[in-house]
């Protein structure tokens, strides 16, 4: 995943590369379009949401809301001392149990 711009109007995205080979590789193109089919139905603000799909020649192209901070390993080990205390870790399991109940009120079961 990598940050994109666009140019006419400079709104910064996530642009998710899922390379072909792979995908047919691992016999993965029901996953592929399962996962597209899902991050365009769900809009929640604590699961990305889908704004464009595109394909070239090699990889299927992903265009995602732009989650700034939002990786959460990179909080874990860029803030000071590896980990954090247990009031932020309750705080991130909250904002990951509201972006599972909005999977399920859509009736999607993450993995």
């Amino acid at each position: 995943v990598c940050a994109c711009q666009v140019r006419a109007t400079g709104k910064m995205y996530a642009c998710k590369k899922l390379e072909k080979k792979r995908i047919k590789k691992r016999k993965g193109e029901s996953m592929a379009l399962n996962e597209k089919r899902i991050l365009e139905k769900v809009n929640s603000r604590f699961v990305v949401s889908l704004s464009y799909t595109y394909e070239t020649k090699d990889a299927l192209c992903l265009v995602l809301t732009i989650m700034n901070g939002g990786d959460l390993k990179f909080h874990i080990y860029n803030m000071g001392n590896p980990g954090f205390d247990e009031e932020r870790a309750i705080f991130y399991a909250a904002e990951l149990c509201c972006g599972l109940e909005d999977l399920q009120k859509e009736r999607i079961v993450y993995r």
